[in-house]
């Protein structure tokens, strides 16, 4: 059986898509991962995490000797803001901790759950493996400035996989890596920035979620050892 792994399986958007391919009906094997307990989760195995490379290892071991065949992955962790912090509007807002904190979630986080996935993969099996980035992280498409450290770890992230991308093609030629700007998600990371977003340009993670499965699923993708940085409408997002 097909099998589709979720890291940071909590997010309002992993949720949604989990519930959208059950509404399928398919035969997809799902596991979810987490750093904590998911109630009423309509995966078929969850596991929780530290996200330590250890700790990230002993799971993947687990599903290797399960011998599941990996479809999908999907790496929705990443985060904006805390209680403490939010996005720099100007060059004296920058602090270590704020910088430290998105650089690990956005960037070092996702990167380590692919490691982790290496026993996992083959040149035989096709798999699609996406990290939730952003088109902040573009930097020519950067015209407003501001947001330093968010948009410098989701460049480091799109950076990280395409170097990953060009490897994985020599051990694992079956392996395409994907980078998904979900757009502008009605989600608890948004909600201070949506008062000047226009209703059609703010989206509901079942609309994120559907339009998320559907790309990964495409037969147009090519497995080509490069990275395909996309939005929510499959448009290619300039680097």
């Amino acid at each position: 059986m097909k099998t589709i792994i979720l890291f940071g399986a909590s997010s309002a958007i992993a949720q949604s898509y989990i519930e959208y391919i059950k509404s399928l009906k398919t035969d997809f094997n799902m596991i979810s991962i987490s750093s904590s307990k998911i109630l009423n989760s309509h995966c078929d195995s969850h596991f929780e995490t530290d996200y330590s490379i250890s700790n990230l290892a002993n799971i993947v071991l687990i599903l290797k000797q399960s011998h599941i065949e990996l479809h999908q992955v999907i790496i929705f962790n990443g985060q904006l803001h805390y209680a403490r912090n939010m996005p720099e509007k100007k060059l004296e807002d920058i602090n270590n901790e704020y910088f430290s904190e998105l650089m690990q979630s956005n960037t070092l986080i996702p990167l380590l759950c692919l490691q982790s996935l290496l026993p996992l993969l083959n040149h035989t099996t096709n798999c699609t493996i996406t990290a939730l980035s952003a088109r902040v992280g573009s930097i020519e498409d950067n015209q407003l400035g501001g947001w330093y450290t968010y948009r410098a770890s989701k460049a480091a992230l799109n950076m990280l996989f395409q170097t990953a991308a060009i490897e994985l093609f020599r051990r694992a030629k079956n392996t395409k890596l994907l980078l998904f700007h979900p757009g502008t998600t009605d989600t608890q990371l948004s909600k201070p920035f949506q008062r000047n977003i226009p209703k059609d340009k703010l989206f509901t993670t079942q609309f994120v979620a559907e339009q998320l499965f559907e790309l990964t699923q495409s037969k147009h993708l090519k497995f080509d050892g490069k990275v395909d940085y996309i939005d929510w409408q499959g448009k290619k997002i300039a680097w």
